[in-house]
């Protein structure tokens, strides 16, 4: 089932201030109306303003500040490459659910684009213009769970402000339907709405530091599954690998656990962003929740018929002192346990993609690579299509990965639906951004949690395979979920 929404005004409370000039996008309203009368019929009017010689705020600033607002802001970090979004708003949305939730969204996403109006400033830079940026779930199953409900199976928006940053250039996108509830008034809403973040931006900018406060206390009330069961399980799986039914299953945890404080989930995005670099930072704010995560996975990237994507599997933990973290890579290499389960997702990209690909360049050996406080096996695959398919339908075609679900899929996915006894949500599944060239990138929602005012559910995984012992994947889980959980205080014992 399918579901489109125009924009919706989230209520904000604030003082308006005067404009912040340094930070104002000139003639945001006049373009809009001008883009907008280049055609007749209402639908998607966007306007590009190039901030080269703008002061632009900070992205985690503005997703801040956004967040303050109520306005469910998203945001998009890639630190090592130097690109981030901050979406603000919603404009436009898809809600999607089952299976076809891929190509659903994909089809609607095509009919808004076929009437839009796209204008401003021109670019050919990636990611450029309006984005469809969201979530589409592990299973794609309506949430029962409260804490994905704001979440939904899967979910999807153009962002009435899009603030994009890339070593190349800035640029802010400003976006809204035309003859919706907003009327003829979205130009200069919108231009308001930007001076008002702005002038939040300058009251965050002018404010004095304040030391770093001490971690806050995350004590558990809940995990699923609990040891003894996790113990079970392990054994379980591990012995159905062992019989032949199936090569992997991956089984998840989820944990609980309050603070005597509201959590700040900015100040998670932050420390995840110093705390691993290489890895994808995101947050998408629904409801009063915010999902936050820091991943090193990607599912797929495109850009034009060239792909990337990346086997990633086997883990070992990672540490400060360079001597010991060298002998952990090379026991993490030597492994016959994780280079199986590596393998295994390295065969099942190779499998997938070779029969929608002139060319396919699969890395000759995995490498080890930290994210956080874990190491990891990688193997980075690219190539070339035959055709230029959207990005969606790829990531439809690839997700669940061996990575976060099992081999064979549909077997490993009856197993986790039978025994894990909890849902997933947007844990594990694919999440990011689709351009109006069909182009785009999602990676695969790991290292993650759904924080809601003085609670927080955490999540993390593990490949079982054959030799899988359950003291040491039970491990392996914690490692995994003190990304976030150091982010967002400390976990008590």
């Amino acid at each position: 089932m399918t579901a489109v929404r125009g924009a919706t005004q989230a209520a904000r409370v604030s003082v308006h201030r005067a404009p912040a000039s340094g930070y104002q996008s000139p003639q945001m309203a006049d373009t809009l109306r001008s883009v907008a009368a280049t055609r007749r019929g209402g639908g998607l009017v966007s306007a590009v303003f190039d901030l080269e010689r703008v002061k632009t705020p900070d992205p985690i600033d503005l997703f801040a500040v956004a967040l303050q607002a109520g306005l469910e802001p998203t945001l998009w970090l890639q630190p090592i490459d130097g690109f981030s979004l901050v979406g603000i708003g919603s404009a436009w949305s898809v809600r999607a659910d089952g299976p076809e939730r891929f190509g659903e969204v994909a089809l609607e996403w095509e009919r808004v684009l076929a009437r839009a109006r796209i204008g401003g400033e021109a670019s050919t830079a990636r990611a450029v213009g309006p984005l469809l940026i969201g979530g589409l779930g592990f299973t794609g199953e309506v949430p029962a769970d409260a804490a994905w409900t704001p979440f939904g199976a899967a979910s999807l928006s153009v962002p009435e402000l899009l603030l994009l940053q890339t070593p190349g250039g800035r640029w802010l996108t400003a976006s809204f339907i035309e003859l919706d509830a907003a009327g003829a008034s979205g130009p200069d809403r919108l231009q308001r709405l930007w001076h008002e973040l702005a002038a939040d931006l300058e009251a965050v900018a002018d404010a004095v530091a304040t030391p770093p406060a001490s971690p806050v206390p995350l004590t558990v009330m809940a995990e699923h599954p609990d040891r003894r069961t996790w113990d079970r399980l392990v054994d379980r799986f591990a012995g159905a690998v062992g019989r032949g039914r199936l090569d992997k299953v991956v089984l998840a945890r989820r944990l609980d656990v309050t603070a005597p404080v509201k959590i700040d989930a900015v100040a998670a995005v932050r420390r995840l962003t110093s705390g691993s670099p290489t890895s994808t930072t995101y947050a998408f704010a629904r409801g009063g929740s915010v999902f936050v995560g820091a991943t090193p996975e990607r599912l797929i990237s495109t850009q034009g018929k060239e792909f990337q994507t990346v086997a990633i599997a086997g883990s070992i933990r990672h540490v400060d002192d360079a001597g010991e973290e060298a002998a952990l890579a090379a026991e993490l290499l030597a492994s016959d346990k994780d280079r199986e389960e590596h393998e295994i997702v390295v065969e099942m990209l190779r499998t997938n993609l070779e029969p929608v690909a002139t060319e396919l360049h699969v890395a000759p050996a995995p490498v080890v690579a930290a994210f956080g406080t874990v190491q990891h096996l990688v193997t980075t695959v690219t190539g070339r299509l035959r055709d230029r398919a959207g990005i969606l339908s790829l990531a439809g075609l690839l997700h669940p990965t061996p990575a976060v679900g099992g081999e064979p899929r549909g077997l490993a996915l009856e197993l986790i639906a039978e025994h894990e006894g909890f849902e997933r949500g947007w844990y594990s599944g694919p999440i990011g951004w689709v351009g109006a060239d069909g182009d785009g990138e999602f990676v695969v929602a790991l290292r993650c949690g759904v924080v809601s005012g003085t609670t927080a559910t955490l999540f993390a995984g593990c490949g079982i395979v054959a030799d899988s012992d359950p003291a040491r994947e039970w491990e392996e889980s914690r490692n995994k979920m003190q990304v976030v959980a150091g982010a967002l205080g400390e976990l008590q014992s």
